[in-house]
């Protein structure tokens, strides 16, 4: 097992790296589609969500989703709106220092949860502008599947490919 440390190091790299040139409704909706692929192809049972400043832009339930997820999705969304980090990044940091999230953070249970599954949409030279978010997996599993697609989208785009300061794995 990693140290939290090292994860925390890995989930910070993440959202360095992750970066959008552009972020429309349709990017949005081809983020959704890419991450409701995923999951058919996996059989997955999970709700996803695509949002930009608030507005949900793109969501789906898979087979196996309930309402549930839903709630699970705002709560982790509302938790990247507010700190700017992945869900799963901001709960391990609660960890690493010995304490809870829940109880920490001070914040309604109820409209926050620092679980992982919700990734910030940082937009080059503005920031955090929205999220990606999946729900229905184990959290780690959650935030795995949106970093690897929203990685393989990224790659795939021609803007992301050329623009300056993009990754060296982006440029290939």
């Amino acid at each position: 097992m990693e140290s939290s440390r090292d994860l925390l190091t890995e989930l910070l790299d993440q959202e360095r790296r992750l970066v959008f040139d552009t972020f429309d409704d349709a990017v949005a909706w081809d983020v959704g589609v890419a991450l409701r692929e995923a999951g058919v192809a996996a059989g997955l049972p999970i709700a996803i969500s695509v949002r930009r400043n608030g507005q949900r832009l793109f969501h789906a339930a898979l087979p196996g989703a309930s309402a549930d997820n839903d709630a699970w999705l705002d709560r982790k969304c509302a938790v990247v709106d507010r700190y700017g980090h992945s869900s799963l990044y901001v709960g391990e940091q609660f960890r690493s220092r010995g304490g809870d999230f829940d109880t920490d953070a001070r914040l309604d249970t109820s409209s926050f949860a620092a679980h992982g599954g919700a990734f910030p949409v940082v937009l080059r030279g503005t920031g955090c502008i929205g999220t990606v978010a999946v729900s229905g997996l184990p959290q780690r599993e959650d935030h795995r599947l949106v970093v690897e697609t929203l990685t393989a989208y990224l790659d795939a785009t021609p803007a992301s490919r050329s623009a300056p300061g993009s990754s060296p794995s982006s440029a290939s």
